[in-house]
């Protein structure tokens, strides 16, 4: 039985990233755990006073969050479809943002963390919001992450890019073996280099590992030469109809630059493709 995190600010957005996770699970056992985190810090944006009872807590904050977490399950459990397999639960926190999520990753021993993310508007726009952003980076636990434009479809062509920097442990990429096993899907390995494309001794090693790794699942190896590595992916999921894009956090070189960097121009897979963020167990974030 997995245990799935849906974190819920009520928006649009983030009802859309419940609804792609629920299709997306949709034929596994699994809890979902729907969660609002009413931040601390928000109360330095309000007219409440600076010293607050739990009483006033709850009848600010705790009880009309519960009333519309109680309404949007009304609405998840309309949608879901496998009734038998799914559970449902929701969760308040009163808390700061991260320090919540952690609290009931840790609590609910969850699997997975199903969320939306908005780039933010203005012409210095951004890939994922703010709150996405720290999941993915200060959070120990794999991250689906919906962009505002993505809408279900079965993941039948999985992009992974790589510069074949492998750690030693390779069951940071199960996740990727159980899509492919589920969905009966296509693998694409992408390495993007700046120039010719010339591999070194470590990463032809790392590039038979992950052969071997993936030997009894479809995939390809896809070699692109691009001084942007955002462009080389834009490129490559149009022309393959990627539909779901896998990445390593601990893999830095293509992860900050497929996701963190600052202008999107005519980067579109931002808005439209679901990217799994794998993390390692033994990675420690401040």
């Amino acid at each position: 039985m997995k245990n799935i995190l849906l974190p819920t600010d009520f928006s649009e957005n983030s009802w859309n990233a419940i609804t792609y996770a629920i299709r997306f699970f949709e034929n596994e056992k699994c809890n979902f755990y729907i969660l609002h985190v009413k931040s601390l810090s928000d109360l330095a944006t309000t007219d409440a006073p600076l010293i607050l009872s739990q009483d006033d807590i709850d009848v600010i904050y705790i009880k009309p969050t519960k009333l519309k977490l109680r309404k949007l399950l009304e609405r998840i459990i309309k949608l879901s479809a496998n009734r038998e397999n799914h559970n449902f639960y929701t969760i308040t926190e009163y808390n700061y943002f991260i320090d919540g999520i952690r609290k009931t990753i840790e609590e609910k021993q969850i699997d997975f963390i199903a969320m939306g993310t908005k780039g933010a508007s203005g012409l210095e726009k951004i890939i994922i919001g703010s709150n996405t952003a720290d999941v993915i980076t200060k959070v120990k636990c794999n991250t689906l992450v919906i962009p505002e434009n993505a809408t279900y479809v079965t993941p039948k062509e999985v992009a992974y890019p790589t510069d074949f920097s492998l750690s030693n442990n390779l069951q940071v990429l199960e996740p990727i073996a159980e899509i492919l096993k589920r969905f009966k899907s296509t693998l694409r390995i992408l390495h993007i280099s700046k120039s010719k494309i010339n591999l070194n001794y470590d990463q032809r090693r790392n590039k038979e590992l992950l052969e071997d790794y993936f030997n009894n699942h479809p995939h390809h190896f896809h070699y692109l030469t691009n001084r942007k590595v955002e462009d080389a992916v834009q490129c490559f999921t149009e022309s393959r109809a990627i539909d779901l894009i896998c990445m390593v956090a601990k893999n830095l070189n293509y992860f900050q630059q497929i996701l963190f960097h600052s202008k999107v121009e005519n980067i579109s897979y931002h808005t439209n493709i679901p990217f799994l963020v794998l993390h390692e167990k033994n990675e420690n974030y401040g």
